[in-house]
């Protein structure tokens, strides 16, 4: 860690979310007295069936095509340690940032953005599909675990932080706000106008760290791509070179694996320089602060903003539009949709706990359910009940 870097320990504290001070929870409930409440928010998200199923959905490789490549779980850990980190050194309420990081990919489709582009395709007529307000479905209202509520029942600012991580949620033309969301948020306002706190921030831009890293190195254990156009790309390109001039025998696995190290590193500590300066220009005070700035505070600078773009840009045209992703890609899209025109259709083929809520065949309620029931399959109950429903050899 450098000096400048080390001088900054705990510097926004003044504006962590304080467990003192929380809005609390839309249902009552007797608080933990070993656990402050965002420590319980972590935990309950831990516990959720949705969090489990993590384990099972593909970032971009799908089920079956190798055990070395990320899922949504192992993305979420990795997110979920990036933000413990970056909120720790500066001195924001570590549990909170680690819930929401844990919590971001629940609403997720099977099949990664492939199962999430076609579901929203089939909702386009049933007020949509999103995988944010998915992932606010989740937590409010079908997780049923408790006997006294549907869902969580997370903090206020653990809902506010996962409904807008990325940002203020704010119709725009030809983009309504979610169903879900509106809706919950008549129940309990979210201020969806307003940027979130500092914790739901460090959590979303760590996913952004998280991603980019471990993307490189899936597309290169894959082979989708060699390591020598890498070498052109900023940041990343510098970074491998200076390791293999320090280590010129370095094996390529070790030299990719402590390239990652340092591109994480380079990217956290422009993070916390970058929210640094914006809180010395900015000056918030409190959590409540940072909510009404109208702007982003924990984020890249300029600089790195750019060079993220150009890796993201290599990514896009190298990994995810590979003949490789496209063709599993096109077999996923085939099977959600399959799934969804048959289920809509046939609502009494759904298992029989998904029953209530539906009233007939292509209606809106019967079209959320089945939306609800295929996001939260995992890779491999989507395909292996694709075959329960097409293939006539397989026991249905």
């Amino acid at each position: 860690m450098t000096d400048s870097i080390a001088k900054l320990a705990g510097s926004l504290a003044a504006i962590a979310t304080q467990p003192a001070q929380s809005r609390g929870r839309l249902h009552p409930e007797s608080e933990s007295p070993t656990r402050t409440i965002y420590q319980r928010d972590r935990d309950r998200i831990i516990h959720c069936g949705a969090f489990r199923r993590l384990k099972y959905k593909t970032q971009v490789f799908v089920y079956g095509e190798g055990e070395n490549y990320r899922t949504r779980l192992t993305h979420s850990l990795e997110v979920s340690q990036i933000a413990r980190s970056i909120s720790r050194f500066v001195g924001l309420n570590e549990d909170m940032a680690e819930a929401l990081a844990l919590a971001h990919d629940l609403g997720h489709t099977c099949f990664g953005h492939a199962g999430e582009d076609v579901l929203q395709e089939c909702m386009a007529g049933y007020n949509g599909f999103d995988h944010n307000a998915q992932s606010l479905r989740i937590v409010t209202k079908l997780e049923h675990r408790y006997a006294a509520f549907d869902g969580l029942n997370l903090t206020w600012e653990t809902l506010e932080g996962l409904v807008k991580h990325n940002g203020p949620i704010i119709a725009q033309p030809g983009k309504p706000v979610p169903l879900a969301i509106t809706e919950y948020n008549a129940t309990q306002d979210l201020e969806l106008a307003t940027w979130p706190g500092a914790e739901a921030q460090a959590a979303a831009i760590s996913d952004d760290i998280a991603y980019n890293a471990h993307d490189f190195d899936d597309g290169l254990k894959a082979g989708l791509f060699a390591l020598e156009p890498v070498l052109e790309l900023p940041l990343i390109g510098p970074i491998v070179k200076g390791i293999a001039d320090r280590y010129p025998d370095l094996e390529k696995g070790r030299l990719i694996h402590e390239s990652l190290r340092a591109l994480i590193a380079a990217m956290v500590n422009d993070v916390i320089l970058e929210a640094h300066r914006r809180f010395t220009a900015l000056k918030p005070n409190s959590a409540a602060d940072v909510r009404g700035l109208g702007q982003q505070l924990v984020g890249f600078s300029a600089e790195m903003a750019a060079a993220e773009r150009a890796m993201k840009e290599f990514l896009f045209a190298n990994m995810y539009r590979h003949t490789r992703v496209n063709r599993m890609t096109s077999k996923a899209k085939r099977i959600v949709r399959d799934l969804f025109d048959l289920l809509l259709a046939e609502p009494h083929l759904l298992p029989e706990d998904w029953h209530t809520g539906i009233d007939g065949p292509k209606t809106l309620k019967t079209a959320r359910r089945v939306a609800d029931y295929i996001a939260g399959m995992t890779d491999k109950f989507a395909l292996d009940e694709h075959a329960r429903l097409f293939d006539p050899t397989v026991k249905p």
